[in-house]
């Protein structure tokens, strides 16, 4: 399953993912790279990559404060509830940088982004549901993620677990969870397939 990566493992153009293939090697954690070409929906990502939508992760990019981001890592179908992200950090306030600032802080483009092999090493915040099992994670570049096992990846990132999200507006929850709306500004987040 893991093999030592080389520079030729990463399609031309594409350091993202030898960046992201070496961390995640460094990391001990075992996981299963997929290649796929462009995706359309969660739901097509998850069918792809053999799981489910909510086992693929997105890695979110968010400003606590200048110069200080961290990562959020969020099951498909869901989005991040933003009170409750808040007051787990003890702030009032959040943004989510454009993505220009968003490839500055971790090297990566929108939908590709990780906490692996970025270039700066930004804490982690996983929603609870990520440790649940096996999931998917973007490895760097788009078309290509890594399958780990959901404790696993939180426990090798040093990720603080709790409870962070919602369902996103017309998801399907989760089996036991509420159908709450999600506050309006908690929608509209880019995704990383």
């Amino acid at each position: 399953m893991n093999r030592p990566a080389t520079p030729d493992d990463a399609p031309e153009g594409s350091p993202g993912e030898f960046r992201a293939r070496e961390a995640l090697e460094a990391s001990g954690i075992a996981f299963e790279i997929t290649r796929h070409g462009p995706v359309g929906s969660l739901e097509e990502a998850a069918r792809v990559r053999g799981l489910r939508p909510e086992q693929v992760v997105k890695s979110l990019v968010v400003r606590r404060a200048e110069d200080d981001y961290l990562f959020v890592l969020v099951p498909g179908g869901r989005t991040i509830a933003w009170p409750r992200l808040r007051a787990l950090l003890g702030v009032s306030r959040l943004s989510m940088p454009d993505r220009h600032v968003a490839r500055e802080v971790t090297g990566y483009e929108r939908g590709t982004i990780t906490p692996f092999g970025s270039t700066r090493p930004w804490p982690v915040v996983a929603d609870e549901r990520v440790v649940a099992g096996p999931v998917s994670i973007g490895a760097g570049a788009h078309g290509v993620a890594a399958t780990v096992d959901g404790a696993a990846l939180a426990a090798a990132l040093g990720a603080q677990v709790a409870d962070v999200t919602d369902p996103e507006p017309g998801a399907t929850p989760d089996a036991g969870e509420s159908t709450a709306a999600v506050p309006p500004h908690a929608a509209g987040v880019d995704e990383t397939r």
